[in-house]
């Protein structure tokens, strides 16, 4: 029975790591959608919303089925506490690419992005796609350490939201009231993105420590073991 139960909980993990890789190819794919104008592209990432949200309700059922069948303590309930957590943020992971998705394809034939803002919002889908999948590695590798360096790298997209308001907020924009809105909306689902990926890799510290705030100070002298 034991044997099934760590079996189930080693699958558990492994779907969330899978799940997050999923979530990064999401956003990659909305980006391109986005930048191209890729109607086909946006289709798929919408459809690949929902596919991914009726397998998050499938894990959420499997989470609940092993705290009320199995009563897990320690190590173990971790391990299902974290999942259900990291759950909540892969659908919400989903959802922000989905949000692309649909501005790409709202705005067809039309492009909606400014020579401005481009590689700002481009270098922010790379950031954010890359975060989603270093979260699935540190999943992967049970890595106490990970949300560290993943808070590190994410304070390069924070940056980047704040230098993309500086433009559309500039005296010399001239591209118009939409596409700022718009610029302005894609810019935040980046960063909320980024920030989801990140929590993931905090349950990652929370699963193999019991802990899982990342101290500011690890933020600026680099790794050091995960603390409240």
């Amino acid at each position: 029975m034991r044997v099934t139960f760590h079996a189930e909980l080693n699958e558990l993990v492994a779907d969330v790591a899978r799940m997050a890789r999923f979530a990064g190819q999401m956003m990659t794919n909305a980006s391109i959608a986005l930048h191209q104008i890729d109607l086909t592209l946006a289709g798929l990432v919408i459809a690949d919303c929902d596919q991914m949200n009726a397998i998050h309700g499938d894990m959420e059922r499997r989470c609940i089925s092993l705290l009320a069948l199995q009563a897990p303590v320690a190590g173990d309930l971790r391990i299902v506490v974290a999942a259900l957590h990291s759950i909540g943020h892969l659908r919400r992971m989903g959802n922000l690419a989905r949000h692309i998705a649909i501005i790409a394809r709202f705005k067809h034939p039309n492009p909606m992005i400014s020579g401005k803002v481009r590689p700002v919002l481009a270098r922010m889908s790379l950031l954010v796609s890359q975060l989603a999948d270093d979260a699935a590695t540190a999943v992967e590798y049970q890595d106490p350490l990970s949300a560290c360096r993943l808070a590190i790298a994410d304070d390069e997209v924070d940056a980047l939201l704040l230098h993309l308001l500086g433009i559309l907020f500039a005296e010399d924009w001239s591209d118009g009231v939409e596409q700022a809105v718009d610029a302005a909306l894609i810019g935040r689902y980046y960063e909320r993105f980024g920030d989801h990926a990140v929590a993931i890799a905090k349950q990652v510290c929370y699963l193999a420590t019991g802990l899982i705030a990342v101290p500011d100070a690890m933020r600026t002298t680099g790794p050091a073991p995960c603390t409240s």
